[in-house]
């Protein structure tokens, strides 16, 4: 039987005998070919490709090697800038982005002295920042320039900041030239101001509502919004009270005193057409003093009724009774005289301006004006002294030798009155007042009367931007997302790097909407969305209407600003960006 056919596996030397076999017929062909006689020109033009082929190669390495060098020396340099690997300004637009519209919200700020503020207002927030990075500081001072200029959009005015410096660090990365990024922003904020122009409508002064409801607007977003309706008309009447409607360019607030007096609720708040003062009468011995004079006749004094003291610190050696007994005789009869001088001027309310030399009054002057019928109050401080003399229409008078009928003011009504279980005073129907007014702030703790004030603050300065430019835009994100597209399409007629650096501007503006539907809880990219839709079809005033969760009219709404707000925030926000732009490095000096 014959043996069954075997197959033999090759072993490793034999597949490496045969891998050499085939290399070296390989050899002998590439030798062949390269053994081949070639015409000398056409070996010439073949060192000449392959010649060509190596510097176009190095031409390309150098491009690529100088753009990178270029575009790294610029981001790191704007990334410095920035706040290092931390970016920090960016990092201080976010943190407080979440406070902005009417569903943002509130931060808790501990002091170093352990005092808590409670507040959504960008400005409160970023001045009690400690920021320590040189451009840091200058977003702070950005919000600062806002509250100073408009009053409102303190918030908004950061955000869109970090979001226009994200944008520079986008363009940068593109190998575009800050210069030239710095002027497209300039141009694109010119044309801002432009569209939103465009978009405002003209208001009346003299139109009343249409002013409560702009400040209704302003005040939504803040942490007493609840109480909105008491101090919209507050700050509205107080600004009409002291301005000339027909001629006002502007509105001096120092005209508007803001008493703050712990007890009651916000809705105590009330206006006073004259003075108001967060302490009582000085209290008397004998308590039979009057508190309510009616035809009063004040006077403002900045001297003492005590008795005097010696300009160096010095000892008196009093050895005997008899000595001891003449000085208070010698101190009565002297205040004695000044109550009398008092009395002789006509003046029954007294103001005192406060001293740190010596007491106001002390017990023997109180009680000498009380049997006269003469009330004190005191501890007035330096900085109210224009604003009373003003108010009353009386003069400051330093020493008793000048006080005379002339200088003093009169009121219809001076009167003490019981609030929150604190006295105040109220000086009312002034005869001869000028154009001040006074508003009593009424709160039921520290935290809330603080941002109490705060908040009537941002509203004075709203009607103050309705004073100065006198034009209404509605809110809700509409100004933003029109100044977007507008402004796209604008950057589609420009060519160059311009048109990029305008279309990146636009897309920055859309973080203000974005930002509103985010904080509201609702989807921010449909919203957005369907916000450009309605622009787009010519419905320029619909914006984010954060109660429904909807697309809505803000003039129907009522949700309105003033135009100078909004024309504020981009012009000092690109400002602020062009100069972060314009910086390549930073030196620290001694």
């Amino acid at each position: 039987m014959a043996a069954p056919a075997t197959i033999s596996r090759p072993t490793g030397e034999t597949l490496r005998g045969k891998q050499k076999e085939k290399d070296v017929r390989m050899s002998n062909i590439i030798a062949a070919k390269g053994t081949s006689p070639l015409p000398p020109q056409h070996q010439q033009q073949k060192k000449q490709k392959k010649k060509k082929k190596n510097t176009f190669s190095l031409s390309l390495f150098l491009c690529c090697l100088s753009y990178l060098w270029y575009t790294y020396f610029w981001v790191s340099s704007f990334l410095l800038l920035l706040g290092g690997g931390g970016c920090q300004n960016v990092a201080i637009a976010n943190a407080i982005r979440t406070s902005l519209g009417p569903r943002g919200m509130d931060k808790m700020i501990q002091q170093g002295n352990g005092e808590v503020i409670i507040s959504n207002d960008g400005a409160t927030i970023l001045s009690q920042m400690q920021v320590y990075h040189p451009t840091a500081k200058m977003l702070v001072d950005l919000s600062k320039s806002q509250d100073i200029e408009a009053g409102d959009g303190t918030t908004s005015v950061c955000v869109i900041a970090g979001a226009l410096l994200s944008a520079c660090e986008d363009l940068l990365l593109k190998g575009i030239h800050p210069t030239n990024i710095s002027e497209a922003f300039g141009l694109a904020a010119v044309k801002a101001e432009e569209i939103l122009t465009d978009m405002a409508k003209p208001v009346q002064l003299a139109d009343r509502e249409e002013l409560i409801n702009c400040v209704n607007t302003s005040l939504s977003s803040k942490v007493i919004s609840e109480y909105a309706d008491r101090l919209s008309p507050i700050a509205v009447d107080a600004v009409l009270k002291v301005i000339d409607i027909a001629t006002a360019t502007n509105v001096d607030l120092n005209t508007v005193r803001v008493v703050r007096q712990l007890g009651g609720t916000i809705d105590d708040s009330e206006l006073v057409e004259g003075l108001v003062f967060s302490k009582g009468f000085d209290k008397t011995a004998s308590g039979s003093a009057p508190t309510t004079f009616e035809n009063a006749k004040i006077a403002l004094i900045q001297f003492c009724l005590s008795a005097p003291k010696a300009d160096m610190e010095s000892n008196v050696v009093i050895n005997d009774y008899a000595a001891m007994d003449r000085i208070l005789r010698e101190e009565r009869k002297y205040i004695l005289n000044l109550c009398k001088q008092v009395k002789k001027s006509g003046a029954n309310v007294l103001l005192i301006q406060k001293s740190i030399l010596r007491d106001a009054t002390n017990d023997l002057s109180l009680h000498f004006l009380a049997k006269m019928g003469i009330r004190v109050i005191t501890d007035i401080e330096r900085n109210d002294i224009e604003h009373i003399a003003t108010t009353l229409g009386c003069l400051p008078v330093a020493n008793i030798e000048y006080l005379t009928p002339e200088k003093l003011g009169t009121a219809g009504l001076v009167q003490e009155e019981t609030v929150g279980g604190h006295k105040v005073v109220k000086i009312t129907e002034i005869v001869n007042p000028g154009k001040t007014v006074s508003i009593l702030v009424r709160g039921s703790n520290k935290l809330v009367l603080e941002e109490a004030d705060r908040s009537l603050h941002d509203a004075l300065c709203v009607v103050r931007s309705l004073v100065k430019k006198r034009f209404l835009i509605c809110g809700g994100g509409a100004p933003e997302i029109q100044v977007a597209q507008r402004l796209a399409a604008y950057g589609r007629t420009l060519e160059g790097t311009a048109s990029y650096c305008l279309q990146s501007f636009a897309d920055a503006m859309e973080v203000v909407p974005y930002t509103l539907a985010e904080n509201a809880g609702l989807h921010p990219i449909g919203i957005v969305t369907e916000l450009r839709a309605k622009h787009a079809q010519g419905h320029t005033s619909m914006g984010i209407n954060v109660r429904k969760g909807a697309i809505s009219d803000m003039y129907e709404l009522s949700v309105l600003q003033p135009l100078l707000v909004n024309t504020s925030e981009i012009a000092l926000a690109t400002e602020c960006v062009r100069m972060i732009l314009k910086i390549d490095d930073i030196v620290m000096v001694r």
